[in-house]
């Protein structure tokens, strides 16, 4: 069941028809002046085409309309469904990423944080039909968005993500695993996954243990490793313009991809690591691996994609103002 309805991008711009009750004065305006003046001057037929009454309303009127036609254009009318119930086969993927200061570091352009967040929304892209859920981390973790279709707000909240966020540093995945095990449907009938992407830089000994039982309770994790084995220091802003974060000793931090970190979690859990610079080949790689998962059928209620009707008006606006301009005020004299 869904119902058809209509509605526009931009209501506001409708207030170009506040000007039609102006234009209707002013042609009323100007009608009477004409038509008192030529009742001064008399009869005019040999020296002036006779004025049509008809054809200066009806030219107005083409122009009137062609104007109204052309605010609903600008508004942009969309047409779509509403209450529409699909029922989808999907996974529940949760990705975890790492907001920790180290996430800042340049070492790969633009910044570890930002093409992580690059990374993700191709992702993303890829794995259309799965839930999808973020969890970001640093020093501990939160639920930023739990398990949903909603990819609009997924691209939203991944773009949002800041080492702000959360005040206590360091790199918590094994608390990251953990918010995401409490936030799995109760009963999953489907298969589930994580999908961390972190430097690595964790000092946590609990996390391959966290990363075990989470597989062992029927949840695949993989790693995406973010940074190099060079590394590079860490600014204590995101412009990356200010100074660099430094030690107890006032020495330069540098920080550094800990690949087999991340190897020992993807094992632990089941399943894969990968690197960010590995680009298309591993999101490819990922979705593979997505798609072998266990799937549940999903009643999805959703709101249709809205179609832009706006060229239903302006064709017929153009017409209307080629129309008028073919239409004389003057009738001519046989």
């Amino acid at each position: 069941m869904y119902l058809v309805v209509l509605k526009f991008a931009h209501p506001d711009h409708f207030y170009l028809l506040t000007i039609v009750p102006l234009l209707l004065a002013l042609w009323w305006s100007w009608f009477r002046w004409q038509q008192k003046a030529l009742l001064r001057l008399g009869d005019t037929t040999s020296l002036l085409p006779r004025f049509s009454s008809k054809q200066f309303w009806l030219k107005n009127m083409l122009v009137m309309v062609g104007f109204v036609l052309l605010a609903i254009v600008w508004a942009n009318p969309q047409v779509g469904a509403k209450n529409q119930t699909t029922t989808q086969e999907s996974s529940d993927v949760f990705i975890l990423l790492d907001i920790s200061q180290s996430m800042l570091c340049r070492d790969i352009a633009p910044s570890r944080l930002e093409l992580s967040k690059i990374f993700i929304k191709k992702l993303v892209q890829k794995l259309e039909g799965e839930r999808i859920g973020l969890i970001f981390f640093a020093g501990n973790a939160f639920l930023q968005m739990p398990l949903s279709s909603d990819y609009a707000f997924v691209f939203q909240s991944i773009q949002s993500a800041s080492p702000d966020m959360l005040t206590a540093q360091g790199t918590d995945i094994a608390a990251a695993i953990e918010v995401a095990q409490r936030s799995f449907d109760p009963e999953p009938a489907g298969g589930r996954m994580l999908l961390v992407f972190s430097d690595g830089e964790t000092h946590d000994d609990n996390t391959l243990e966290k990363a075990e039982d989470a597989f062992n309770d029927g949840t695949l994790i993989c790693t995406v490793g973010v940074g190099t084995a060079s590394g590079g220091t860490i600014p204590l802003s995101e412009s990356g313009l200010d100074a660099n974060k430094l030690d107890e000793n006032k020495q330069v931090v540098i920080t550094r991809l800990q690949d087999s970190v991340l190897d020992k979690i993807a094992a632990a859990g089941g399943g894969q690591a990968f690197n960010v610079s590995q680009g298309d080949a591993a999101i490819a790689a990922l979705k593979n691996i997505v798609d072998g998962l266990q799937k549940r059928a999903t009643a999805v209620r959703s709101l249709a994609s809205m179609e832009s009707w706006y060229q239903w008006f302006l064709l017929p606006a153009i017409l209307l103002l080629l129309l008028e301009l073919f239409v004389s005020y003057n009738v001519k004299i046989k």
